[in-house]
């Protein structure tokens, strides 16, 4: 599996709590070696994020990404707080 990080993603995690970065980091060493555990909480995103995907990395944090090729490739898009990287409807 290949993981890229978006820009945005770069900014955002630049902005967390250094304990918060740990959490994401943590969550990304785990999703490397099984995306799919049950901590992460892997799920698909639905409306305007239809085709993106997110997991836990923690108590309210979120990493935003896209899947391509069966994991292949990810792309980390956003991470932060569920209210700062979900839209306000």
């Amino acid at each position: 599996m290949q993981i890229y990080y978006h820009k945005r993603f770069i900014k955002q995690m630049k902005k967390l709590q250094v304990h918060e970065r740990i959490a994401v980091t943590d969550a990304i060493d785990l999703f490397r070696k099984d995306p799919f555990s049950t901590t992460l909480k892997n799920h698909a995103l639905k409306g305007s994020m239809l085709g993106a995907r997110a997991i836990s990395a923690g108590f309210d944090l979120r990493i935003l990404f896209e899947e391509h090729d069966n994991y292949t490739l990810v792309v980390m898009v956003a991470v932060g707080t569920h209210d700062t990287v979900y839209p306000h409807n």
